[in-house]
């Protein structure tokens, strides 16, 4: 988006680290696996008003919602008992793009 620059250097940063630091940390057992979460119904968005809320949940293709908390810890639960998952990047939303 127009204006995130230095928002989106850190999650550039975040993203270029995982597989190096999972590489440092496999010798100790350690996993490193980075979530990139979308637009979900956290306590930050329900401060918003409800025709905002509907309006950012439209902009993601499908589902066309927010993302839930619940949906999120799934994901956590998934790449924890999955021990091959180790040094990726998982994006959780909805394949939305933010407009500039």
């Amino acid at each position: 988006q127009v204006g995130q620059a230095a928002y989106s250097a850190s999650k550039g940063g975040i993203v270029g680290m995982t597989l190096p630091i999972a590489r440092d940390l496999a010798p100790l057992g350690i996993r490193v696996v980075t979530i990139a979460p979308g637009l979900f119904s956290t306590p930050l968005l329900a401060g918003l008003p409800e025709k905002v809320r509907n309006f950012l949940g439209q902009q993601v293709p499908f589902p066309s919602r927010l993302g839930d908390p619940s949906e999120y810890a799934h994901l956590v639960q998934a790449l924890a008992e999955n021990p091959m998952i180790n040094g990726e990047v998982v994006r959780l939303d909805g394949a939305l793009r933010m407009q500039p």
